[in-house]
């Protein structure tokens, strides 16, 4: 049977959700749960979002401000925020503090440079979540096309029939770029990881 789960760590560290919308609210939170992770709290710039997502899902802890956030130790960091928002929340960050980043890499090319700049300038471990790439069945995809038991692959085809809930985050509707950066962006990351980088 081919590879369908990431392996857990040993020991989880805290995990400190810096935003409390909708994909925190539909993804990251149940995820945390179903895996049995710690987290140790959560801060929105909306604190009534903060205390009703917290309530939700039984989050001990919501910080009045960022700063309290970023004082809790050996935590990792979630930072499921606007890309506009990144970058000024990296810097504030513990320095070497290991960090997920929900996509996009801020707005555009010269944001991702930036946030790429100060993730190696602070010591940062950080990651942009492209979780695609770990679910269940491009794990199992993954191993079949590294076994072989495909053949080689020679096209990738990949078509989507999805009813996108765009409305459940009220910024992208003034995001000058969203398609790619919100969306289709997992489906090119999960292409490259499959069959490699392009060559051109």
């Amino acid at each position: 049977m081919p590879q369908q789960a990431w392996p857990v760590p040993s020991r989880p560290r805290p995990i400190v959700v810096i935003g409390a919308g909708g994909i925190v609210r539909t993804a990251h939170l149940p995820a945390y749960q179903r895996l049995g992770y710690p987290v140790a709290g959560l801060y929105d710039i909306d604190a009534d979002a903060a205390h009703a997502t917290a309530t939700t899902f039984a989050v001990p802890r919501v910080f009045s401000s960022l700063d309290d956030a970023c004082a809790v130790p050996d935590a990792v960091f979630d930072l499921a925020v606007p890309g506009d928002q990144i970058l000024s929340i990296l810097e504030r960050l513990p320095a070497g503090a290991p960090v997920l980043i929900q996509k996009p890499m801020g707005r555009d090319l010269d944001d991702a440079r930036r946030i790429r700049s100060t993730a190696h300038a602070r010591g940062l471990v950080a990651a942009i979540n492209f979780q695609l790439r770990f679910s269940p069945n491009v794990l199992a995809l993954r191993e079949l096309i590294e076994t072989g038991a495909l053949g080689t692959i020679v096209d990738v085809d990949v078509r989507i029939v999805i009813d996108q809930p765009w409305h459940l985050w009220v910024f992208m509707e003034r995001s000058p770029r969203l398609e790619i950066l919100y969306h289709s962006i997992h489906y090119l990351d999960t292409i490259r990881w499959l069959v490699g980088e392009p060559s051109m």
